[in-house]
């Protein structure tokens, strides 16, 4: 914590990530101290919503809100670690463009650090074209968006951990555009005095694109919420391990989980469908997180055979205007007759 002039800047670094963060204070006297930067967290979510009064007393940090006190420890600033500077620039993109987008691909990559490539978001940038994509080998979430990169020219690709880049995401409250830096080994954000950086991950990412079949022959849609709301009732018969089956004819989906003398569930849907029936199974956990992240009333589910992967799209009505800018590619669970 450092205060001066008429700020207090808070920044804190851990050799892979750093945030530093800039906001108004009233400063008495300017100073440097370094605390604890989980419990200084925890304390400022529980405090009231009044102005908080922070002072130096010997060794302690007094923090005072309302009626509440607390006293933490504190440490020499002096050898704490230089935080990294920013890399070069390389565009900007509105902070709720860039937010939506991290939180609808994030949801597929891999949560397994024994996987550190599939635990990233691969970030590709192709002129004024930005393309996330995350995958942990059983879903594909992809968002192409658009941007103003610095150089029209700019063309690179960047991994990213998906917690740092979901957590950086998460803090972009405020509108306006968020300032995008990459550079060979190191990503960095900035907006409205926050400025976050991060080391990228080493390695290739797997060529995950060519998963997206090129042409479908069959193709489904359904209400989203309706769909969802349906699943969610369905899958409470199915522990994790279990699917969920999903047969479509013209005009009606049938949901079933369960079998043999476990609890079991059907439910139907209002479904309309382009090409001949099918029937598949997913795991209603990876299903549910692919329809939470469209935007659209409607999903359209594009398959080519049961046993190869479904591709989610919304739709802003049957038969209307698919929206492609976020693809989701769902690997079917194989099941018996």
């Amino acid at each position: 914590l450092e205060a001066k002039g008429s700020s207090l800047v808070l920044a804190s670094f851990d050799y892979e990530v750093s945030a530093h963060c800039e906001v108004a204070a009233d400063v008495e006297e300017d100073g440097v101290v370094l605390v604890s930067g989980r419990l200084l967290a925890d304390i400022a979510k529980a405090l009231p919503n009044k102005p908080v009064d922070l002072e130096v007393e010997g060794n302690k940090v007094a923090v005072s809100c309302g009626s509440a006190r607390f006293s933490l420890a504190a440490m020499a600033a002096d050898d704490y670690p230089a935080l990294p500077v920013m890399p070069a620039v390389a565009g900007t993109i509105d902070a709720h463009d860039l937010a939506r987008a991290v939180a609808q691909v994030s949801i597929a990559a891999s949560r397994d650090d024994t996987l550190p490539l599939l635990t990233s978001v691969q970030i590709e940038v192709e002129g004024s074209s930005l393309v996330l994509m995350a995958t942990d080998r059983y879903r594909l979430a992809m968002r192409e968006l658009t941007w103003s990169p610095s150089n029209t020219e700019l063309s690179t690709t960047a991994l990213l951990k998906a917690r740092t880049l979901s957590d950086v995401a998460k803090s972009l409250t405020f509108s306006g555009d968020v300032t995008v830096a990459l550079s060979s080994d190191s990503a960095a954000s900035s907006l409205i005095g926050r400025r976050t950086t991060s080391l990228l991950t080493d390695g290739d990412y797997p060529p995950v694109r060519r998963l997206f079949p090129e042409s479908t022959s069959i193709h489904a849609t359904v209400g989203t919420d309706e769909l969802m709301a349906a699943v969610r009732r369905v899958s409470l018969v199915a522990d994790r391990s279990t699917p969920i089956h999903m047969s479509f004819t013209q005009g009606n989906l049938e949901l079933d989980a369960g079998q043999g003398d476990d609890a079991q569930a059907t439910e139907q849907l209002d479904a309309h469908l382009d090409g001949q029936d099918i029937s598949t199974a997913f795991n209603p956990g990876y299903l549910l997180d692919g329809l939470g992240a469209l935007n659209q009333p409607y999903v359209r589910l594009d398959f080519t055979h049961a046993s190869k992967p479904a591709v989610l799209t919304g739709m802003d009505s049957i038969g209307g205007t698919e929206d492609s800018s976020f693809r989701y590619l769902l690997m079917p669970i194989r099941f018996g007759a």
